[in-house]
């Protein structure tokens, strides 16, 4: 019995060493819940956006052979607020009437008279690429330049 004792000891110690494999394994024995269950919920806020990408025109008009100045004005708008935005143009040099205002090929805009000037409207989010052609008539006779006489607002709705 003496002889078989250290291989007795030595087989007893070989079960209390843990296994690499009883590592990964767990018992659950009732409505214990301990463990790795876990519920994510990611939530994702995009900030909303109204930005003039670009509004290029001339700084100064020149009146053509008839008198009358004319000029082309490019406007970028990139929204993505969801019910869009409106741009609003003002006459803000004193001298000028008779303004007219045609934005030809634009789609998904509409463009409307205001009392000071005009108002172009997009009721969706996207990138607009506006073309205004605007018209002017000056009431002072003789003149041939002006600066440019439009102020440009952005406003969401």
């Amino acid at each position: 019995m003496l002889r078989r004792l250290p291989a007795l000891v030595a087989s007893l110690a070989l079960l209390a060493v843990p296994s690499p494999s009883l590592g990964d394994s767990m018992l659950v024995t009732g409505n214990h819940t301990a463990g790795a269950s876990a519920s994510l919920d990611f939530r994702i806020v995009i900030p909303p956006v109204m930005r003039v990408m670009e509004n290029s025109h001339p700084l100064q008009l020149t009146a053509g052979a008839d008198g009358a100045l004319s000029a082309e004005q490019r406007l970028v708008v990139l929204s993505n607020m969801k019910r869009g935005f409106c741009v609003t143009l003002r006459l803000a040099a004193p001298g000028v009437d008779r303004w007219q205002l045609h934005a030809p090929g634009a789609s998904g805009v509409s463009l409307s008279p205001v009392d000071d000037g005009y108002r172009v409207c997009s009721t969706r989010p996207g990138r607009y690429t506006l073309v205004l052609q605007h018209q002017f008539g000056v009431n002072t006779p003789g003149t041939q330049a002006l600066h440019w006489p439009v102020q440009t607002d952005i406003s969401a709705i």
